[in-house]
């Protein structure tokens, strides 16, 4: 069998080069469209909602005016230009206007998807906020969903220092991250691991972290990237394995996460203070601020939060975790219970 000629080799590899660009040059067309498609059907819709608005304040019912006059316009709609009209997608336009009222303030980056979330979400405040970190994280709609549905704007105010409880009224959308504080959660919603019908050990709640990482590093938080698991540090002649580490490109350092099944203790809590000691000391550079330390466990004490080393150290901090999704009810018992806990601190140190 004759081998191929130069010829002909470079005759092959010319044509996979034009196959290559004229493929790419079509695939950007293609996002062009989409992104074209969807720009003008969110602007679309908004007017829509905005036109329905109107109308419906004319009325002198509103419910009047939900029952009777939408069911007519859908089918109207229908009738005239096809699917896409009905009496739901016509709710979502009206609620996606009352919810975006501003015209500037719709992102055109965001789907339909996105926005009929969105809309869903009653406070002025978190709604904003969500759309901000969604454009900010990239997120898909499944990502907003779920961190919707596990209340992490709600998480994220209930983690602040304590000044963030008495002011909480005042909260708005700037950015909420400013410390090491602000950057983490409490509780973690770890239900993704799928590890609540089993018991488990502490190397298979690591493992799992591992296998599930995306979805790890999207409940940890933004600005975090993972560095390496059971990671060696040296003391004298004895090593040490951190659980986790994972680093912050927004606060510019390590994070390393220490995972304890049952009650935290006072040598948990401990023992990360000397890894983070340590880890300064032989891992971060010049350029890096001090490392932070995250205990995370399944089940928290607030007497060791409030008598250990935790309650005057800004590095070192103590989360729980929970390997299944709380109802919002749940979720939101288990905020004010921290909420609560924050106030009577508060009060105690103004000696109130």
């Amino acid at each position: 069998m004759r081998d191929a000629s130069p010829a002909s080799e470079a005759n092959t590899a010319g044509l996979s080069r034009l196959v290559e660009a004229i493929a790419c040059q079509i695939e950007q067309a293609r996002n062009q469209v989409r992104q074209s498609v969807n720009s003008a059907m969110v602007q679309s819709y908004w007017q829509i909602g905005r036109l329905i608005v109107e109308d419906e304040q004319q009325g002198e019912s509103r419910a009047a005016y939900g029952q009777q006059q939408l069911h007519q316009l859908s089918k109207q709609l229908t009738e005239r230009l096809g699917k896409g009209f009905d009496v739901t997608n016509l709710r979502h336009m009206r609620a996606f206007y009352q919810a975006f009222p501003i015209r500037e303030t719709v992102s055109l980056e965001f789907s339909w998807s996105h926005y009929i979330r969105l809309s869903r979400i009653e406070s002025a405040s978190a709604r904003q906020w969500y759309q901000q970190e969604a454009i900010t994280q990239n997120w898909s709609v499944r990502a907003l969903e779920r961190q919707i549905s596990t209340l992490y704007y709600e998480r994220l105010l209930a983690s602040q220092d304590k000044a963030v409880v008495e002011h909480e009224a005042q909260a708005n959308t700037q950015p909420l991250a400013e410390t090491a504080r602000d950057y983490l959660r409490d509780p973690y919603i770890l239900d993704f691991l799928n590890l609540q019908d089993k018991s488990y050990q502490e190397s298979e709640l690591e493992q799992a972290i591992i296998s599930n990482l995306q979805q790890f590093l999207l409940e940890l938080g933004k600005g975090f990237a993972f560095v390496e698991r059971q990671q060696r540090i040296r003391f004298d002649d004895e090593d040490f394995y951190i659980d986790l580490v994972f680093y912050n490109f927004k606060l510019k350092c390590f994070l390393l996460v220490d995972l304890k099944l049952g009650k935290l203790q006072h040598q948990d809590i401990g023992q990360m203070d000397t890894y983070v000691r340590r880890y300064d000391e032989q891992r971060k550079g010049d350029d890096d601020n001090p490392t932070i330390g995250l205990v995370l466990c399944s089940e928290k004490s607030e007497a060791v939060v409030k008598y250990s080393v935790l309650a005057g150290q800004k590095q070192l901090f103590a989360a729980k975790y929970l390997p299944y999704l709380p109802t919002e009810e749940e979720l939101k018992r288990e905020l004010e219970r921290e909420r609560a806990v924050l106030s009577l601190e508060l009060k105690m140190e103004n000696g109130k």
